[in-house]
Protein backbone atom coordinates (compact mmCIF):
# COMPACT_ATOMS: atom_id res chain seq x y z
CA UNK A 1 0.00 0.00 0.00
CA UNK A 2 0.96 3.24 -1.08
CA UNK A 3 0.66 5.96 1.31
CA UNK A 4 -0.16 9.10 -0.30
CA UNK A 5 -2.10 11.13 2.37
CA UNK A 6 -2.58 10.41 5.96
CA UNK A 7 -4.24 12.98 8.67
CA UNK A 8 -5.71 12.54 12.04
CA UNK A 9 -9.30 14.04 10.92
CA UNK A 10 -11.39 14.28 14.29
CA UNK A 11 -10.91 12.49 18.00
CA UNK A 12 -14.70 11.44 18.96
CA UNK A 13 -15.65 11.04 22.06
CA UNK A 14 -19.64 10.54 21.09
CA UNK A 15 -20.96 9.04 18.61
CA UNK A 16 -22.69 12.06 17.32
CA UNK A 17 -19.03 13.29 16.00
CA UNK A 18 -18.21 10.05 14.24
CA UNK A 19 -17.78 11.29 10.31
CA UNK A 20 -20.13 10.50 7.72
CA UNK A 21 -19.13 9.27 4.65
CA UNK A 22 -18.77 5.71 2.66
CA UNK A 23 -15.75 5.31 3.72
CA UNK A 24 -14.62 1.93 5.01
CA UNK A 25 -12.83 1.52 8.09
CA UNK A 26 -10.49 -0.73 10.47
CA UNK A 27 -10.56 0.04 14.05
CA UNK A 28 -7.64 -0.66 16.26
CA UNK A 29 -7.60 -2.16 19.65
CA UNK A 30 -5.33 -3.15 22.30
CA UNK A 31 -4.04 -3.22 25.76
CA UNK A 32 -3.22 0.22 27.01
CA UNK A 33 0.86 0.26 26.34
CA UNK A 34 0.62 -2.51 23.95
CA UNK A 35 1.88 -0.23 20.41
CA UNK A 36 -0.97 0.44 19.30
CA UNK A 37 0.39 4.36 18.15
CA UNK A 38 4.00 2.59 17.04
CA UNK A 39 1.96 0.23 14.90
CA UNK A 40 0.00 2.97 12.87
CA UNK A 41 3.06 5.17 12.94
CA UNK A 42 5.03 2.36 10.88
CA UNK A 43 2.28 0.82 9.11
CA UNK A 44 1.73 4.44 7.66
CA UNK A 45 5.05 5.54 7.33
CA UNK A 46 4.54 9.03 9.64
CA UNK A 47 6.66 9.46 12.65
CA UNK A 48 4.84 11.15 15.20
CA UNK A 49 1.29 10.97 13.61
CA UNK A 50 0.08 9.11 16.34
CA UNK A 51 0.98 10.12 19.66
CA UNK A 52 2.24 7.56 22.64
CA UNK A 53 -0.03 9.25 25.18
CA UNK A 54 2.13 10.17 28.55
CA UNK A 55 -0.30 8.90 30.86
CA UNK A 56 -1.46 5.21 29.49
CA UNK A 57 -4.91 4.28 29.98
CA UNK A 58 -6.26 8.03 29.76
CA UNK A 59 -7.42 8.63 26.18
CA UNK A 60 -10.86 8.85 25.46
CA UNK A 61 -11.27 9.56 22.47
CA UNK A 62 -11.90 7.74 19.10
CA UNK A 63 -9.42 9.23 16.84
CA UNK A 64 -10.14 8.91 13.28
CA UNK A 65 -7.16 8.71 10.72
CA UNK A 66 -8.55 9.11 7.24
CA UNK A 67 -5.92 7.66 4.51
CA UNK A 68 -5.96 8.31 0.99
CA UNK A 69 -9.11 10.09 0.72
CA UNK A 70 -10.24 6.76 0.50
CA UNK A 71 -10.38 4.97 4.27
CA UNK A 72 -10.41 5.19 8.04
CA UNK A 73 -8.02 3.91 10.57
CA UNK A 74 -10.02 4.10 13.96
CA UNK A 75 -7.74 4.35 17.20
CA UNK A 76 -9.87 3.27 20.14
CA UNK A 77 -9.30 3.67 23.85
CA UNK A 78 -6.65 0.89 25.49
CA UNK A 79 -8.37 -1.30 27.83
CA UNK A 80 -6.46 -2.68 30.81
CA UNK A 81 -5.07 0.15 32.71
CA UNK A 82 -6.02 -0.50 36.58
CA UNK A 83 -5.38 3.25 37.18
CA UNK A 84 -8.26 4.02 35.30
CA UNK A 85 -11.82 3.77 37.35
CA UNK A 86 -14.65 1.80 37.21
CA UNK A 87 -16.46 4.40 36.42
CA UNK A 88 -14.44 5.47 33.41
CA UNK A 89 -14.34 2.04 31.67
CA UNK A 90 -17.64 1.99 31.65
CA UNK A 91 -18.60 5.47 30.04
CA UNK A 92 -16.15 4.24 27.47
CA UNK A 93 -17.60 0.72 27.36
CA UNK A 94 -20.83 2.34 26.38
CA UNK A 95 -19.44 4.64 23.44
CA UNK A 96 -17.38 1.47 22.32
CA UNK A 97 -19.73 -0.86 22.59
CA UNK A 98 -22.31 1.21 20.15
CA UNK A 99 -19.54 1.28 17.68
CA UNK A 100 -18.69 -1.48 17.19
CA UNK A 101 -21.98 -2.76 17.03
CA UNK A 102 -23.93 0.29 14.73
CA UNK A 103 -20.70 1.47 13.11
CA UNK A 104 -21.70 0.51 9.39
CA UNK A 105 -18.21 1.49 7.74
CA UNK A 106 -16.64 -0.66 10.10
CA UNK A 107 -15.14 -3.59 7.84
CA UNK A 108 -12.98 -5.22 10.76
CA UNK A 109 -10.76 -4.61 13.69
CA UNK A 110 -7.20 -5.17 14.35
CA UNK A 111 -6.69 -6.61 17.54
CA UNK A 112 -3.31 -5.80 19.19
CA UNK A 113 -1.53 -8.02 21.34
CA UNK A 114 2.41 -8.19 23.42
CA UNK A 115 3.94 -11.47 21.67
CA UNK A 116 5.78 -11.60 24.48
CA UNK A 117 3.45 -12.50 26.89
CA UNK A 118 -0.09 -15.18 27.09
CA UNK A 119 -2.94 -12.89 26.33
CA UNK A 120 -4.67 -10.98 29.47
CA UNK A 121 -7.97 -11.84 30.69
CA UNK A 122 -9.16 -8.42 28.97
CA UNK A 123 -7.53 -9.25 25.58
CA UNK A 124 -9.60 -12.78 25.37
CA UNK A 125 -12.56 -11.01 26.97
CA UNK A 126 -12.19 -8.57 23.58
CA UNK A 127 -11.58 -10.71 21.03
CA UNK A 128 -14.28 -13.30 22.21
CA UNK A 129 -16.88 -10.04 22.49
CA UNK A 130 -15.69 -9.10 18.91
CA UNK A 131 -16.22 -12.32 17.61
CA UNK A 132 -20.32 -12.52 19.43
CA UNK A 133 -20.90 -9.73 17.08
CA UNK A 134 -19.26 -11.35 13.90
CA UNK A 135 -16.57 -8.86 13.67
CA UNK A 136 -13.25 -10.19 10.86
CA UNK A 137 -10.34 -9.83 13.67
CA UNK A 138 -6.68 -9.43 12.62
CA UNK A 139 -4.18 -10.27 15.59
CA UNK A 140 -1.29 -8.43 15.35
CA UNK A 141 0.98 -9.67 17.96
CA UNK A 142 3.86 -6.56 18.35
CA UNK A 143 7.20 -6.20 19.92
CA UNK A 144 8.38 -9.09 18.09
CA UNK A 145 12.00 -7.93 17.51
CA UNK A 146 12.53 -9.17 21.50
CA UNK A 147 11.75 -12.47 20.62
CA UNK A 148 13.97 -14.93 19.00
CA UNK A 149 12.79 -16.00 15.76
CA UNK A 150 13.12 -19.46 16.73
CA UNK A 151 10.65 -18.80 19.02
CA UNK A 152 8.02 -16.83 17.78
CA UNK A 153 5.88 -20.52 16.31
CA UNK A 154 5.73 -21.15 20.02
CA UNK A 155 4.57 -17.35 21.28
CA UNK A 156 2.08 -17.67 18.06
CA UNK A 157 0.46 -20.89 19.19
CA UNK A 158 0.30 -19.57 22.71
CA UNK A 159 -1.90 -16.37 21.82
CA UNK A 160 -4.27 -18.95 19.23
CA UNK A 161 -4.32 -21.11 22.32
CA UNK A 162 -5.12 -17.95 24.86
CA UNK A 163 -7.58 -16.45 22.78
CA UNK A 164 -9.09 -19.96 21.10
CA UNK A 165 -8.67 -18.22 18.06
CA UNK A 166 -11.42 -18.65 15.24
CA UNK A 167 -9.61 -20.74 11.86
CA UNK A 168 -10.75 -17.61 9.39
CA UNK A 169 -8.55 -15.23 11.63
CA UNK A 170 -5.08 -14.52 11.33
CA UNK A 171 -1.85 -13.54 13.19
CA UNK A 172 0.85 -11.15 12.51
CA UNK A 173 4.40 -11.10 13.73
CA UNK A 174 4.73 -7.48 14.11
CA UNK A 175 7.87 -4.71 14.84
CA UNK A 176 7.13 -1.49 14.92
CA UNK A 177 11.29 -1.34 14.99
CA UNK A 178 12.33 -3.27 12.12
CA UNK A 179 9.20 -3.12 10.25
CA UNK A 180 8.77 -6.71 10.78
CA UNK A 181 5.22 -7.73 9.63
CA UNK A 182 4.28 -4.57 7.38
CA UNK A 183 3.50 -5.63 4.46
CA UNK A 184 1.67 -9.08 5.52
CA UNK A 185 -0.36 -6.62 8.11
CA UNK A 186 -0.97 -4.37 5.12
CA UNK A 187 -2.55 -7.30 2.97
CA UNK A 188 -4.81 -8.42 5.70
CA UNK A 189 -6.01 -4.85 5.69
CA UNK A 190 -6.71 -4.33 2.14
CA UNK A 191 -8.68 -7.79 2.45
CA UNK A 192 -10.99 -6.74 5.41
CA UNK A 193 -11.31 -2.68 3.86
CA UNK A 194 -11.87 -3.74 0.26
CA UNK A 195 -12.84 -7.58 0.00
CA UNK A 196 -15.86 -6.63 -1.52
CA UNK A 197 -14.31 -3.93 -4.28
CA UNK A 198 -13.18 -4.66 -7.65
CA UNK A 199 -9.18 -3.97 -7.02
CA UNK A 200 -7.76 -1.38 -9.51
CA UNK A 201 -4.63 -0.30 -10.41
CA UNK A 202 -3.16 3.29 -11.02
CA UNK A 203 -2.10 4.59 -14.26
CA UNK A 204 1.26 4.68 -13.21
CA UNK A 205 0.81 0.65 -12.75
CA UNK A 206 1.99 0.30 -8.77
CA UNK A 207 0.67 -2.61 -8.06
CA UNK A 208 1.47 -2.08 -4.62
CA UNK A 209 -1.38 0.86 -4.17
CA UNK A 210 -4.94 0.61 -4.56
Amino acid sequence: MKIKTAELIISAAKDHQFPGGPFPEVALSGRSNVGKSSFINTILTRKGLARTSQRPGKTRTLNFYFINDRFHFVDVPGYGYAKVSKKEREAWGRVLEGYFEKREQLKGVVQLIDSRHLPTEDDKTMYSWLKHHDLPVLIVATKADKISKGKWDKHIKQIKEGLQMKSEDTIIMFSAETAQGKDQAWKEITQLLFSKEVRYIEKDNDEDEL
